[in-house]
């Protein structure tokens, strides 16, 4: 099943990909997925996490299977046979997801998606990004990233490379960032804080970034508040391109910088980033890129 469906640039629109567990309704932006293909069988691999089903090379390339029925505790399907892989890529990480039934491809706005509160999502451990209702029912999109972190850590953000940058300097410039994660806002905002830049207003979502731009422009205080941005792609009520597009068409704001830093960053989404105007795009794990790529914009 190709899943190459093309959206709009900054329309504020996904595809969701439905798939089920049991009789449980999950979903994944198509934007990260690859293919999707008949279950497979694959060769485990010794004193790996349990999470992980094996290897398989569907064809030149070897892709590790992830079994999401036992990161998910949830029962396994009793006839592998007619389950499916959605093999993704993001986080420069080509990854498969041993799923049940794929039900179809859904296009929403992610004005449409709630945001999980903290009864779901507490203490940084919960792995629904999203919830939408698709035909009287209820789809969790589901963290991708973060279940891939959680069972191999090495592949999340490198924090650690911030302290290879060496002795810097304290800035003041200001900097303003949407990220929709609690867990990632607080990393990056720790990794730059690190890096000597102490001037960062972290917002949840490209709307809440750009209901602070928009005041900013309208009371004339640009320079004072903004010097350069920071967005994910992927986020609830607005998304990054979005922001980005507004912004890059907005005669007062299009000179900020705008830095899209997010699991997304493929070829594709590069080409959609570069129309939209983004000064500069990354993958989520190169933290250390970010703060150089920030003192090029700003001219530190």
């Amino acid at each position: 099943m190709e899943t190459n469906i093309l959206l709009e640039n900054g329309t504020n629109e996904l595809e969701i990909l439905e798939f089920t567990i049991g009789s449980n309704h999950y979903g994944i932006n198509v934007a990260k997925v690859r293919e999707i293909i008949n279950y497979q069988e694959v060769t485990p691999v010794p004193n790996s996490h349990p999470d992980i089903e094996g290897i398989f090379m569907p064809r030149d390339k070897m892709i590790t299977a992830i079994n999401l029925p036992t990161h998910l505790h949830l029962p396994e399907s009793t006839n592998k046979a007619t389950d499916m892989m959605v093999i993704t890529n993001f986080n420069k990480l080509d990854v498969a997801f041993h799923v049940q039934t794929v039900c179809g491809i859904h296009r929403v706005s992610w004005a449409d998606i709630i945001k999980p509160d903290s009864t779901l999502n507490g203490d940084d451990n919960g792995i629904a990004t999203g919830i939408i209702k698709v035909n009287g029912k209820l789809v969790i999109i589901l963290d991708f990233e973060k279940i891939i972190t959680d069972i191999s850590p090495e592949t999340g953000l490198k924090v650690s490379e911030i302290e290879l940058l060496g002795e810097r300097k304290r800035s003041d410039v200001p900097i303003v960032m949407a990220e929709d994660s609690p867990l990632l806002s607080k990393l990056i905002l720790d990794s730059l804080h690190k890096a000597g830049y102490s001037n960062v207003r972290a917002t949840a979502n490209g709307g809440e970034a750009w209901d602070f731009l928009t005041k900013c422009r309208d009371e004339n205080c640009i320079k004072e508040n903004v010097r350069c941005i920071i967005t994910d792609i992927e986020m609830p009520i607005m998304d990054g391109h979005r922001l980005t597009r507004l912004v890059k068409t907005d005669d007062k704001l299009k000179d900020i910088p705008v830095v899209i830093f997010s699991s997304l960053v493929n070829d594709e989404m590069r080409k959609k980033g570069e129309e939209l105007g983004a000064n500069a795009q990354l993958s989520k794990p190169e933290i250390a890129n970010l703060v150089r790529i920030i003192d090029e914009l700003i001219g530190m």
